[in-house]
């Protein structure tokens, strides 16, 4: 279940169009895929080798950047010691910044060996070696550092930088992705789990801002966002990248209502039918589909609601199919 899957964690600018993958549905990316895949295995010891072979036979930027994203997700795995190390640091120089940066620079050598020759890294590795490879192909790349909020990070505060991923510039236009994200998860048992996620390349930022909060805002491409707004919103999975689908309302997180009023829910996908969607409500000892009513679809912009008879908590789930993409909490009081 999407709700137990533990995503790597470690340690845009203005645009009057919205920077995403739309942009190139005339691009079929199954050649730079291919590529990708025939390069299987190859070393990361001659970058510039390795580059050459993914990108030559491609003629488009976006393609020979498809080919480089591709290939980092199918290559590099999350390393947990990695990962927990950098967090586990971060948190104990949260307040001695000075200190965290001077432990950072002795480890990061040793972590730069560890991805060159086993391929194993944390969000900082995967960025630094796309923005790496991306310079050798000569596309600009940035990495940015910044918050990420799942089940149990930056909940209720940006409490600590945990994070990073990439700004890559396509057609003179800057674009978001997360290729720590898209190439697998760490389980339960801390295990890096090979599961390839297409929605976090070249991500709709409205929705990529949902669970990624940069420390420049210039790399952010929805202006109004804040950090006010992204601290109390709900928390959004990596299955609603899956289905390009944007939970809207409600906006924040915990929401409070009186027995038996409605609340309304909403959520922006123009791939997914309106069947799809459905509520779940789990609890201590199973879950219960919850019935839905006033659903409609406008352009894409699903709406529904939902009445609750009793008063209490209510963990509630947002699915798609079977996939839960966002989770909220309702408080139903008398």
């Amino acid at each position: 279940m999407a709700m137990k899957k533990i995503l790597l964690l470690c340690l845009i600018v203005h645009s009057l169009s919205i920077a995403q993958v739309s942009d190139f549905k005339s691009i079929d990316f199954t050649k730079a895929d291919n590529i990708a895949k025939l390069n299987k295995g190859a070393s990361l010891k001659n970058m510039g080798k390795l580059v050459h072979n993914l990108t030559y036979k491609l003629p488009t930027e976006i393609e020979k950047f498809r080919a480089i994203h591709t290939w980092v997700c199918e290559n590099i795995k999350g390393d947990y010691s990695q990962t927990s190390k950098a967090l586990r640091k971060k948190r104990r120089f949260k307040d001695n910044p000075e200190t965290y940066l001077v432990w950072n620079k002795r480890y990061r050598k040793k972590a730069y060996k560890k991805l060159l020759r086993y391929k194993r890294t944390m969000c900082t590795g995967y960025a630094y070696i796309v923005k790496e490879l991306c310079f050798l192909a000569g596309i600009e790349a940035k990495i940015i550092d910044g918050y990420a909020r799942t089940f149990d990070a930056n909940i209720d505060a940006l409490e600590f930088q945990n994070h990073s991923w990439n700004a890559i510039k396509i057609n003179n236009k800057w674009y978001l992705c997360d290729t720590t994200w898209s190439s697998g998860y760490m389980n339960e048992n801390s295990v890096f789990i090979k599961d390839y996620n297409d929605g976090y390349f070249l991500a709709d930022p409205l929705l990529f801002s949902k669970n990624h909060y940069p420390i420049e805002k210039k790399w952010l491409l929805v202006d109004t966002l804040t950090n006010s707004d992204f601290v109390p919103g709900p928390i959004v999975y990596g299955e609603a990248f899956k289905y390009n689908a944007t939970p809207i309302f409600p906006i924040e997180m915990e929401v409070k209502t009186a027995k038996g009023n409605a609340v309304n829910f909403s959520v922006k996908s123009e791939d997914v039918a309106s069947e799809k969607v459905s509520l779940l409500h789990t609890f201590r000892n199973g879950e219960k589909k919850l019935d839905i009513t006033d659903v409609s679809n406008e352009k894409g912009l699903i709406k529904f609601k939902h009445r609750f008879k009793r008063r209490g908590y209510y963990d509630i789930h947002l699915k798609i199919e079977d996939d839960i993409i966002a989770t909220y909490t309702i408080n139903v009081t008398n």
